[in-house]
């Protein structure tokens, strides 16, 4: 008799629970309470997680000039997302030196890449990573991990590629781009390695240096991995790439011009110059033979965007992350390499700042005037330091309350408003 009443209150859980799965599914099937609100609350959900919020770094905000006459002339391209109507949404703005807004593009993902395969990610889940400003208000950027578009000054759609680009685009001196991509599923084998990639014994996705044309068409595109096989340097994927679906993590490409190609022994132009994050390598590749003339995975730790610098040098944003917030080995930090002479340097070492660390992205320009631009992302702040790495102006992103938004790049553009506002669309 004792055992009655413990059966009745199974009972009546397992009666519950199932009344509980068919309400759900129910719900589901026509539309009844809670449906719409659950929806709602996770679409908010991933619009927010899909705009790299994090709690906010720095107790200030917008712009502030500390050496006046020591500023690179110009405004700068931000790329991030803002908070409109109540939600983030991603978006391109120049701004001036007191962070005002002169010029903005609102990008709208949806209809973009309609019919189209979309990839690692869904449009309207992700964020702008890669971005390029062209004189006269153009702007080609990624939706991350979806594909690339070029917007005109208006915000006007000229052409939409749905080719999986990621993380960088750069104009080289024949006026195409240079685009991150990747595959459109994962791949075990390739057309080069039809018995699959040797060491690698999952599917993954395969990063592509993908040539595009000013008006969107796909020229080339290379296989990273298949670069790698080729070149003998498997070794880096199976060191510290085996196991995870992402191997390669493509980053960064970037031409070599013909104006600085005598200053590089080694090179020649057109040779790119590419970073791969997951196996912390930088190399510089011929496109046309596909043969590697360089390579080195020292002494960075996450890196990303290697620039030609001249003088046979290469500036990479070391993110130089220690799983501990910059504690132990410092911050994130600007390192030349010389690959003709086999030197290496650091240009620039948050020593002189209060902090300067992202553990993830980051970029970096070198300023005609001999500052650097830094994209401190992680923190929403963009910063302009002196040669000698003292902080001559800095943005941080207003955000919301304690919340920040990731800033995927800052650059300086030789504009000004009188240029801006002959644009179509002006903001002005």
């Amino acid at each position: 008799m004792a055992s009655t009443p413990s059966f009745a209150k199974i009972w009546f859980v397992l009666s519950f629970a199932v009344l509980a799965f068919g309400y759900g599914f129910a719900s589901h099937a026509w539309g009844l309470f809670p449906k719409q609100h659950l929806e709602r609350a996770w679409q908010q959900f991933n619009k927010e997680s899909h705009r790299g919020l994090g709690p906010r770094t720095y107790d200030r905000k917008g712009a502030r000039t500390l050496k006046p006459d020591d500023v690179q002339p110009g405004l700068t391209f931000v790329t991030s997302s803002w908070r409109e109507s109540g939600e983030w949404k991603n978006g391109l703005r120049l701004i001036d030196r007191e962070g005002n807004v002169v010029h903005k593009w609102r990008v709208d993902p949806d209809g973009l890449f309609s019919g189209e395969k979309s990839y690692m990610r869904n449009p309207s889940r992700t964020d702008i990573h890669g971005a390029y400003l062209l004189p006269n208000g153009d702007v080609v950027f990624n939706f991350t991990y979806v594909g690339t578009v070029r917007l005109n000054s208006c915000g006007e759609v000229m052409w939409a590629l749905s080719n999986g680009g990621h993380h960088s685009v750069s104009q080289s001196y024949d006026g195409t781009f240079w685009v991150s991509a990747v595959s459109t599923e994962k791949k075990t084998r390739s057309e080069r390695f039809p018995n699959g990639f040797p060491g690698l014994d999952k599917p993954v996705w395969v990063d592509q240096l993908m040539n595009v044309s000013p008006d969107g068409e796909v020229l080339s595109k290379i296989s990273v991995l298949d670069l790698l096989y080729e070149n003998d340097l498997a070794r880096f994927i199976l060191k510290n790439g085996r196991g995870m679906a992402d191997v390669t993590h493509l980053n960064d490409i970037e031409a070599l011009p013909p104006s600085l190609a005598d200053q590089y022994p080694l090179f020649d132009t057109g040779d790119l110059v590419v970073s791969l994050h997951h196996v912390d390598l930088v190399f510089v590749v011929d496109p046309d033979t596909r043969k590697v003339k360089w390579h080195t995975d020292e002494p960075f730790m996450g890196q990303h965007d290697p620039d030609f610098l001249g003088k046979g040098w290469i500036g990479v944003f070391d993110n130089n992350n220690d799983e501990e917030g910059g504690s132990v080995l410092g911050g994130s930090r600007i390192v030349g390499v010389q690959p003709h002479t086999d030197s290496t340097t650091v240009t620039f070492s948050p020593d002189s700042l209060d902090r300067f660390f992202t553990p993830v992205r980051g970029k970096w320009q070198e300023l005609e005037n001999g500052n650097m631009l830094l994209t401190e992302s992680e923190a929403g702040r963009v910063v302009e330091v002196s040669e000698c790495g003292h902080l001559v102006w800095e943005w941080i992103h207003p955000g919301h309350d304690a919340t920040v938004p990731s800033v995927t790049s800052g650059s300086r553009v030789d504009l000004s408003r009188a240029d801006v506002k002959k644009w179509s669309c002006s903001s002005l």
